[in-house]
């Protein structure tokens, strides 16, 4: 059984997704993503980040004690090697996986999640990181694009390049960034929707405040996510 510790997000989509596609047993511990259970010490002994999503495999491979996954890439990696599925045999097109998973946990995703804090959550008058992480999205939406022009997928075949990527070409509706330029994202991402492991890993939503354009959160809650809280855990001892 694979324990999933959990918020409904495009990191959590990750994981969420690739459970359902390579049909491992798991169960979800649903954490309430303004909230500080993630904060607490015994989350951190499975995620030291304090960070959502992570994941337990409580019968690993060598059969020893339960063994905690963070951050999502690792976290990718680790089921496509326990299942023996989405990470291709063949040695390019593992490679080209491997390079296009790097590319969204180093640049894909970091850059949309900035543009989600500054359109969404900044203050007003944030004009300078709204504009830079913007354009920086909308630039690898172009590189993302041109890529699909030359492949089907990623790496040729569906892999755990895509299950990264998917999540975060979602969740630009969120920040009213449009796919009309990109006709060949357009393609792949209508194709991965429809596959049942998609529709039932994004099952779970968000409350409507947090799917709306300006989330409106509470002193705590912004401590929570942004702010002192989450700074202060990780100078924490416990």
């Amino acid at each position: 059984m694979i324990e999933l510790h959990f918020v409904p997000t495009p990191n959590g989509n990750k994981a969420s997704i690739m459970l359902e596609e390579v049909g491992l047993p798991y169960e979800i511990k649903l954490y309430d993503l303004t909230g500080d259970e993630h904060l607490q010490p015994a989350f951190r002994k499975i995620n030291p980040n304090a960070r959502l999503p992570a994941i337990v495999d409580h019968d690993p491979a060598d059969g020893g004690a339960p063994f905690a996954v963070m951050e999502t890439g690792a976290i990718l990696e680790y089921l496509a090697e326990k299942s023996g599925k989405l990470l291709p045999t063949d040695m390019r097109r593992r490679s080209l996986a491997r390079q296009w998973l790097a590319w969204q946990i180093s640049g894909f995703g970091p850059y949309h999640g900035q543009a989600h804090h500054f359109i969404r959550y900044a203050p007003e008058g944030q004009d300078y990181g709204i504009k830079r992480y913007r354009a920086e999205a909308e630039r690898l939406l172009y590189v993302l694009n041109r890529r699909l022009g030359e492949a089907e997928y990623l790496a040729e075949d569906y892999s755990i390049a895509d299950i990264a990527t998917w999540p975060w070409v979602r969740a630009t509706r969120a920040i009213e960034m449009p796919l009309d330029p990109f006709p060949n994202i357009q393609r792949w991402f209508a194709a991965i929707a429809e596959r049942p492991a998609v529709v039932r890993g994004t099952s779970v939503t968000n409350t409507a405040n947090l799917s709306s354009l300006r989330p409106v959160l509470s002193p705590e809650q912004w401590s929570n996510l942004f702010g002192d809280k989450l700074h202060a855990t990780a100078r924490a001892d416990g």
